[in-house]
């Protein structure tokens, strides 16, 4: 199937949902969709709707806010809760599972009182080959995916993001903050905002854009892509981010040197937990 074919395929399964609440968060898939569903249904029948709370970036709250305005879509910021769940902040492999349950919750008494009665997401084909338990919360509520229905992949998006003009085309992944702590250990807001923080320090400071500060209690491992170490490794940047860590909290500094890669606290669980997810 070509990439015109998928994307009128998109148009026609929001033409066969008419009123449509998406759940945005400002990232690749889902300022695609929110672009797609305004062009296609207009934007009286859009709603776009973003969980504001400790596990998102108050930098990518922002850049959300601004790029929903700019598509001319109508925007609902809810307040996240899900620092009050037990089970959320237990940080086990089913963390995301009770996240998304959460704001599904959320989503559909919004929807209910809206009049907006379909929920949107905007998982896309390749992510049903990766670990990602919070997609079991989407099934059991019934929330549609339409770009995943549409079989559009992450690259087939940022092609058609790219010829829309959205900002957001080439941006990389950024999943919550909540995906930076080491399984086991228990989700904070002191060590939410610890991890924003680093995230914030290093992007602004040293002209990187793709990794990862993950947590593991008093140590900070930095994940950049190799040809980027130099850039955090040699000083004066290695001393200015050691000292601005250790600032933060965190007694050691360590850089992988198998560099950045996707989900690689995913390494640590079990056979089962990557399969049964909850």
């Amino acid at each position: 199937m070509t990439l015109q074919n998928k994307y009128i395929q998109l148009q026609q399964i929001l033409k066969d949902l008419q009123k449509v609440l998406i759940a945005y968060s400002g990232g690749v898939d889902s300022t695609f969709l929110l672009k797609a569903a305004v062009d296609t249904l207009g934007a009286k029948n859009v709603l776009a709707c973003i969980a504001k709370g400790l596990s998102l970036p108050q930098s990518q709250y922002n850049q959300a806010i601004i790029t929903a305005k700019k598509i001319g879509a109508k925007i609902k910021t809810i307040e996240a809760d899900e620092l009050k769940d037990p089970k959320f902040t237990a940080n086990n492999s089913s963390r995301c599972f009770h996240c998304k349950s959460h704001l599904l919750i959320a989503l559909e008494h919004l929807a209910k009182k809206t009049g907006f009665q379909t929920i949107l997401f905007g998982n896309n084909l390749d992510d049903e080959r990766d670990f990602r338990p919070g997609n079991r919360a989407i099934k059991i509520h019934g929330v549609r995916s339409p770009l995943l229905e549409a079989k559009l992949t992450k690259d087939d998006i940022r092609r058609l993001s790219r010829k829309f003009k959205l900002p957001t085309a080439d941006i990389p992944a950024s999943p919550c903050l909540a995906s930076r702590i080491s399984y086991g250990l228990k989700i904070t807001k002191e060590r939410l905002k610890q991890v924003e923080q680093a995230e914030d320090f290093l992007r602004s400071r040293f002209g990187i854009t793709e990794f990862r500060v993950r947590h593991h209690d008093t140590i900070a491992r930095i994940e950049v892509h190799p040809k980027d170490f130099e850039k955090i490794a040699k000083d004066p940047a290695r001393k200015k981010i050691v000292e601005k860590l250790k600032s933060l909290g965190f007694k050691y500094v360590t850089i992988d040197l198998q560099g950045f890669r996707s989900g690689s606290l995913n390494e640590s669980l079990s056979k089962k937990n990557l399969i049964g997810g909850v």
